[in-house]
């Protein structure tokens, strides 16, 4: 597999995906990597084409281990935690970067080795992505999810940097929906009786 260096977000925004398909974030259906389809599935969905591979059960054993290591890099304490453990992840490449054309420009490429698993290939794209967040954005872009129902984590490569929640349609309006329904027990609570006292 070939990897071009020109879209960090791209990588990030798989680790966050992979990172979300844990059973710990998703208590109410459980895991979402539950067999070679569901893996396929994940992996089309993000660009991932596993070629004339087919996903086996060894293939789902080792993305479900690279999961947890990719949560703990985007969980790391600091920033030197979450470098070395990105680059621990592109050591899995056994291959150096080069050079190469990408539409007419001049990009930075690094290829991962023929014998390479889907676990590997994977470990590329994510490891890149990390390091081009903390490289490009800071380290302050890795998060936890805001909502205090969810152990949710996630990657911000938005422009403004004020992303919240690890699955804004999930999370987000649930928090949303929480905040409004606080409000209207709060309105309810101040509004004056109907009462003897107050009638008279």
């Amino acid at each position: 597999m070939q990897l071009t260096f020109t879209d960090y977000t791209f990588g990030a925004a798989v680790a966050t995906a992979l990172v979300l398909t844990a059973p710990e974030v998703l208590v109410a259906t459980g895991d979402a990597l539950t067999d070679g389809e569901s893996l396929h599935a994940f992996l089309t969905e993000h660009g991932i084409g596993p070629g004339d591979r087919q996903a086996t059960g060894t293939d789902l054993d080792e993305i479900r281990a690279l999961r947890t290591r990719v949560r703990d890099v985007v969980a790391a304490p600091n920033e030197e935690a979450i470098v070395d453990g990105a680059n621990q992840l592109l050591r899995v490449a056994h291959t150096a970067p080069f050079l190469g054309r990408h539409d007419g420009t001049w990009t930075w490429h690094l290829e991962t080795a023929p014998e390479s698993t889907l676990a590997d290939d994977l470990a590329v794209v994510i490891g890149t992505g990390l390091l081009g967040t903390v490289a490009s954005l800071g380290p302050n872009r890795f998060r936890s999810c805001e909502s205090p129902s969810c152990n949710g984590i996630f990657v911000d490569t938005s422009r403004a940097g004020r992303r919240r929640f690890c699955m804004p349609q999930v999370c987000g309006n649930r928090v949303n929906v929480a905040n409004f329904r606080a409000r209207r027990r709060r309105e309810q609570q101040d509004r004056p009786g109907t009462g003897p006292t107050d009638a008279g």
